[in-house]
């Protein structure tokens, strides 16, 4: 009876006061995204490659490589990676105002986003770890975006959340602008995993948690510190990734 009671006073609330989208101030049928924001992200749907989370172009069947050549010939130190959607004209303007705007409304639907993208890798998971900022990012953020939708994730899959075992020690510049070297560079001793973390990760398989992949060189660093953890293996997630992650050398 009690949860009946709360559907009927949720819908009584929806009735007089409807859900607002994210993306504008037009009611919806639940919060979420307008009908025309959804229409125009590009959620990525299978085949996509089991290491970097890109759409290959056609499905090539049973006998197709899960992998894409690139990962072949130089995988990423974590495992499997998935991603939601592109990273485009349409997602970026969503995640940025996320990010930066302080519109922290948008961390449960991209936890949810998340959730559909990786399901496997969620189900395979023993804990969830978002990638860290440094203490004086976050002060000025406010916020991790990470663990803010990491938290939600994590809670709705029933797994172990750990958002202090790995910590950003190094206050590093924008990875903006920088080519793939330069920010493989830019992070490569930025992570530590705690002593604590180290007693949490160890022998068990982490899903990291971001918001967007570009080269992956963030994610590469924060997975190498997790492994030299002692963890078993480690998987990661983001909201968006950029089409071309592997070629981006500016």
């Amino acid at each position: 009876m009690r949860t009946n009671s709360v559907g009927w006073g949720r819908a009584l609330a929806d009735l007089i006061l409807p859900p607002m989208a994210h993306d504008s101030r037009e009611a919806t049928a639940a919060a979420g995204l307008t009908p025309d924001a959804w229409s125009r992200i590009r959620f990525l749907e299978a085949p996509v490659c089991d290491g970097c989370g890109a759409a290959f172009d056609y499905d090539g069947g049973a006998f197709a490589e899960s992998r894409c050549a690139a990962c072949i010939a130089q995988p990423y130190a974590f495992e499997r990676a998935r991603a939601a959607c592109l990273y485009d004209e349409a997602s970026r303007g969503l995640i940025l105002r996320y990010k930066h705007g302080d519109q922290q409304q948008f961390a449960p639907l991209f936890a949810r986003w998340i959730g559909r993208a990786s399901a496997e890798l969620v189900e395979a998971a023993d804990a969830v770890v978002p990638v860290p900022l440094h203490r004086l990012r976050l002060l000025s953020r406010r916020f991790n975006q990470a663990a803010e939708i990491a938290r939600p994730l994590a809670r709705s899959a029933g797994r172990d959340y750990l958002p202090d075992a790995l910590v950003r020690t190094v206050h590093t510049t924008s990875q903006g602008g920088k080519s793939r070297r330069g920010r493989r560079m830019n992070v490569k001793t930025a992570f530590v995993v705690t002593e604590a973390g180290r007693r949490r990760v160890r022998g068990r398989r982490i899903l990291l948690i971001d918001d967007v992949l570009t080269t992956g060189a963030t994610a590469e660093a924060c997975a190498r510190a997790l492994l030299d953890a002692g963890a078993r293996a480690v998987d990661l997630a983001v909201v968006a990734r950029v089409r071309n992650a592997r070629e981006i050398v500016m």
